[in-house]
């Protein structure tokens, strides 16, 4: 699930100071509502190319922009061996509520999709719209847990924390048991979502991650009446091509343009 199409930002981050004094990392640009906000996937950050190009997009429409590093991630505090879906959603509310205004939509990437509806859920007055790109709902319990399979789980039992080779990356990908155990705490896709805002998922059908199909049920699940797919035949987990850029930006200019501006 990591996506690491990912280019250093020279700017300096902004820092939110949550509980304990973490440090959470976001770069703000302000414009009018609604505003567009990034939650990036898992070990990911906000200067990956999908974030940037959210900022590019509206800049240029004149939109206020927010993206955003959970603790343990990019140019945030703390150790992402401590992180927790919990957790993290506790980081994206949290700047959110600060430094947002006005109705917002939100754009989750991967496992930002599943950050993104648990959002929406608790902020329903702010949220206007969602735009999930791949996304990862329930993706510890249901992707994660049973792609490690019987050995690696009685390891991961045992240990807490594991060491898996990553496809994006040199570095391991690190998965902890309290990241599945706090995961079942907001697992989504077994009942309706009770959402009822427009909802647009941009999915490729060849994500050797998170499966098309994934999308598929999330849109089953969801109470909204206006959900849409878009399945990419060639696209990959990252959607981050030009052409998967134009097509985010075509599906925002489309739920931008439905929610009234401030």
């Amino acid at each position: 699930m990591t996506d690491l199409s990912e280019t250093s930002c020279p700017d300096a981050p902004s820092y939110h100071i949550g509980p304990e004094g973490a440090r959470i990392a976001f770069a703000r640009t302000p414009g009018r509502s609604p505003g567009l906000v990034f939650l990036g996937g898992y070990a990911s950050d906000m200067t990956g190319s999908k974030a940037l190009a959210l900022e590019a997009y509206a800049r240029t429409r004149g939109l206020a922009c927010l993206r955003l590093d959970y603790q343990g991630h990019g140019q945030s505090s703390g150790d992402f061996a401590d992180g927790t879906i919990g957790l993290w959603l506790s980081d994206a509310l949290a700047v959110i509520d600060a430094e947002t205004a006005g109705a917002q939509i939100l754009v989750g990437s991967s496992m930002g999709g599943w950050i993104m509806l648990l959002a929406a859920l608790q902020r329903p007055d702010r949220v206007a719209g969602l735009v999930g790109i791949a996304p990862a709902p329930d993706f510890t319990e249901e992707l994660m847990w049973p792609d490690l399979g019987p050995e690696q789980q009685r390891v991961l039992e045992r240990e807490r924390i594991l060491r898996v080779p990553s496809e994006y990356s040199d570095e391991p990908t690190i998965i902890t048991m309290a990241l599945i155990e706090e995961g079942r705490d907001h697992l989504l896709l077994n009942a309706t979502v009770p959402i009822a805002v427009p909802v647009r998922l941009l999915h490729g059908m060849r994500d050797p991650d998170v499966p098309w199909q994934h999308s598929v049920r999330l849109a089953d699940r969801l109470e909204s009446t206006d959900v849409r797919i878009t399945l990419v035949k060639d696209g990959d987990h990252r959607l981050s091509t030009p052409e998967d850029l134009d097509l985010l930006a075509a599906t925002l200019d489309e739920l931008v343009a439905a929610v009234p501006t401030a």
